[in-house]
């Protein structure tokens, strides 16, 4: 199936690294990141592995949990494991799927026939507490994924979820974002309790709420 924004991420059975989950009770109420690799002991995906568990402090301060996929069996995954903690000097304590009848790549469709008949592409998915889908992305599979722009886009849906904003271009944590449009100004200076800057009547800029 071909998921787009907003649509219900379909739940699955599968076994990882981490034992058999459930992916909807995996994620709880919270944010969830499942992100796809064309195969085991390939190097790209070694180094976005160790990224990701790296930077799994960060994820679970935002209540985001990560998971992998790959299409290679449950055996492969824990020797590839090894090396990932070994070449990347981290602890992979997320679970890898292991995919080898590729349900979980058709459910998410990510088998590009063009870039591959067998390999997942390099997908990435970040589906929100309502387990919808807030973002997806594909890479091919030379090039690896940015996950400081995964943190940071996160940041994003987390903030414009709960308050009538939107992020500018290169938007990070703390700094002015873009009122909704639908809110007038004059209901924004009561709604955000500041002065609004306005650039034009349909561009204006407020601080980041809760950032002071």
């Amino acid at each position: 199936m071909s998921l787009r924004l907003g649509d219900t991420v379909p739940n699955f059975t599968a076994a990882t690294t981490e034992g058999e989950i459930n992916f909807y009770d995996f994620l709880g109420d919270g944010w969830g990141i499942l992100f796809s690799h064309p195969a085991d002991y390939t190097p790209v995906c070694t180094t976005e592995l160790g990224k990701t568990a790296l930077l799994q402090e960060e994820f679970a301060k935002r209540n985001v949990k990560v998971l992998a996929v790959s299409v290679d069996p449950l055996d492969k995954h824990l020797g590839w494991r090894n090396d990932i903690n070994e070449t990347q000097n981290c602890n992979v304590s997320f679970p890898i799927i292991a995919d080898d009848d590729r349900k979980v790549a058709d459910l998410y469709d990510m088998i590009h026939p063009n870039a591959s008949a067998t390999a997942t592409v390099r997908s990435l998915f970040i589906i929100g507490p309502d387990k919808k889908l807030k973002l997806s992305l594909t890479y091919p599979a030379s090039t690896g994924r940015n996950f400081n722009e995964v943190l940071r886009v996160v940041d994003s849906l987390q903030l414009t979820s709960n308050h009538s904003v939107s992020t500018p271009a290169d938007w990070q944590q703390g700094e002015d974002v873009i009122v909704s449009p639908a809110i007038a100004t004059a209901d924004a200076e009561v709604k955000f309790g500041q002065k609004l800057r306005e650039v034009k009547p349909y561009l204006r800029y407020v601080s980041q709420p809760g950032s002071n």
